[in-house]
């Protein structure tokens, strides 16, 4: 009895050392992509797809679901996929951590492709969904205002969001799934605050999959120049605000696995 006794604990000790093992082992870089692309197109399905339908049902969406549902569904993204990728889901996010130094640019740049992809993937299906009222899919400026209002209103909005997203992943309570919140629903907030503006799209990628999808490329640029100046400019305010970036802000870039 005590030989059966003395050894359980033993077992029961190598399998859990064998569990940590595991759940250390960081997913391999082709999974990253895949989740990467998978996330992005989930979330530009969503978020074109209900302009699209909004655009084909004559208003039956309605401006509130338009712009809380990208917000609801990247909640559940960041949930599902941050332990993998990071779940940036978005080209500004990305060169966001590069810019803070927690993301290398060749990581990068395959994030950036695997990003596009999905994308244009979500554009293509909801092309082949809907024909051409897919157009709708593709962000635009509604109010008037000229290209460079909407430039700068893309750098406003994408700031915040990146501001909110290395701002979590400074605190390591909140970093990864504990984000999720924060980051969806800023996300929401900012949509049903300026969407009439430029659309509120703060991803190139979103913006471009729908418009490449349809060949829809009026004001093309300012969806990945203001993004992009903004993420840069909210990494500026994260360094004056946090200073140099800390291990939580690296675990959040790369997934919990790191």
């Amino acid at each position: 009895m005590k030989t059966l006794t003395s050894r359980a604990p033993r077992d029961r000790v190598g399998d859990e050392g064998r569990q940590v093992a595991d759940e250390r082992r960081p997913p391999s870089l082709a999974q990253c992509l895949v989740a990467e692309s998978v996330g992005t197109f989930i979330l530009t399905l969503v978020a074109a797809g209900a302009d699209v339908l909004d655009a084909v049902t004559a208003g039956d969406i309605g401006h509130v679901a338009r712009y809380l549902a990208p917000g609801l569904v990247l909640v559940a993204l960041i949930f599902s996929l941050s332990g993998i990728s990071g779940a940036h889901i978005n080209p500004a996010v990305t060169l966001a951590f590069v810019a803070r130094g927690v993301f290398p640019i060749r990581r990068a740049l395959a994030f950036w492709g695997s990003q596009f992809v999905g994308a244009i993937i979500a554009g293509v299906a909801l092309l082949a969904l809907f024909g051409p009222a897919a157009q709708h899919g593709a962000t635009r400026i509604t109010i008037g205002l000229s290209p460079l209002a909407g430039a700068a209103t893309e750098m406003v909005l994408t700031a915040i969001l990146v501001l909110v997203i290395l701002g979590t992943s400074e605190q390591p309570a909140v970093v990864g799934k504990n984000a999720a919140i924060a980051v969806g629903f800023t996300v929401a907030a900012l949509g049903l605050f300026a969407s009439p503006i430029s659309g509120a799209s703060m991803n190139p990628a979103r913006s471009l999959g729908p418009a490449i999808a349809t060949l829809q490329f009026t004001d093309w640029w300012l969806y990945v120049v203001g993004p992009l100046v903004g993420a840069l400019v909210a990494t500026g305010l994260v360094f004056a605000i946090y200073g140099p970036p800390s291990p939580a802000s690296r675990k959040a870039a790369f997934g919990k696995h790191q």
